[in-house]
């Protein structure tokens, strides 16, 4: 195979010539699949790497084109799709019994969530993981343009398990406009321009900037006791906690094959040591 390994990973040109780039990569068998991760997990070897995430590229194409709708660059989705990609396949273990792609798509929308969160708009949408758990699926379930009624709204809100004031005030942020905080020369308008009404008195920048190195710090202590793990409580903990989409006891124990006290067993201890190192 002619196609460069870095080109396939960062899309450039048309996303047309870049699918069918990608598409050239043959899917692997279930037994060559095994052949190449155990060759990696246990050898370290990186052509067998590359074969895996080359294999799956088509796939990253594919869950990215579900978030088309947030008006972001394809390329840029499939790009952060492959970043997640490279993640799993570095953490994927053989041993566990199923499919790189099973294991793959958790890392693979986690990295385009996030990317999506960080530029859908300049002022965040989403400042709570419930916020972005009902961002995405409020995006997903509006069938058209508009505002919804009271029904539809009564309707999103059961369907999604959230207060009917959650979707409203969900819905005016994503239905909100850009507005220029200078409207400009314009006498008329230039009184209606937000930096006439925008002034915030209230607020303390010394205890906010307290509060951002405050987080910042507490993040920093987190991924460093997180790295002390190993890479299967990693992973629990990251499905169990640190995910929208939350894996449950059940779905760890059927990728581990293990029972699901045996998966809640690990998560407790892995909370126990991450306590611990944080705590020092």
């Amino acid at each position: 195979m002619s196609t460069d390994y870095s080109m396939a990973l960062v899309p450039q040109g048309s996303i047309e010539g870049y699918v069918q780039s990608v598409n050239q990569f043959s899917v692997l068998s279930a037994e060559e699949e095994k052949r190449y991760a155990e060759e990696l997990f246990y050898e370290g070897n990186l052509e067998s790497a590359r074969k895996l995430v080359m294999s799956h590229l088509r796939f990253v194409v594919h869950i990215a084109k579900s978030y088309s709708g947030y008006g972001l660059p394809q390329a840029d989705l499939i790009q952060e799709g492959n970043i997640g990609l490279m993640k799993a396949v570095k953490r994927f273990d053989p041993s566990v019994g199923v499919r790189l792609v099973s294991f793959a798509v958790h890392w693979i929308k986690a990295e385009i969530h996030e990317y999506v969160l960080r530029n859908w708009r300049v002022v965040k949408v989403a400042t709570t993981k419930a916020q972005r758990k009902l961002f995405f699926n409020l995006r997903k379930s509006k069938k058209r343009i508009g505002w919804f009624n009271q029904e539809e709204v009564r309707n999103v809100a059961e369907s999604l398990g959230v207060s009917e004031k959650e979707v409203m005030e969900m819905e005016s942020r994503l239905s909100a406009q850009d507005q220029a905080f200078d409207l400009g020369n314009d006498d008329d308008d230039d009184n209606f321009a937000p930096m006439h009404y925008l002034e915030d008195k209230s607020s303390n920048l010394a205890a906010q900037f307290e509060h951002d190195d405050y987080e910042s710090h507490a993040s920093a202590k987190l991924t460093a006791a997180m790295s002390q793990l190993d890479d299967r409580s990693q992973h629990i903990l990251q499905s169990r906690w640190l995910t929208e989409d939350k894996a449950t006891l059940q779905e760890l124990a059927n990728l581990y094959q293990v029972s699901a006290e045996r998966i809640r067993q690990l998560e407790n201890n892995a909370l126990k040591k991450l306590k611990d190192v944080m705590d020092i």
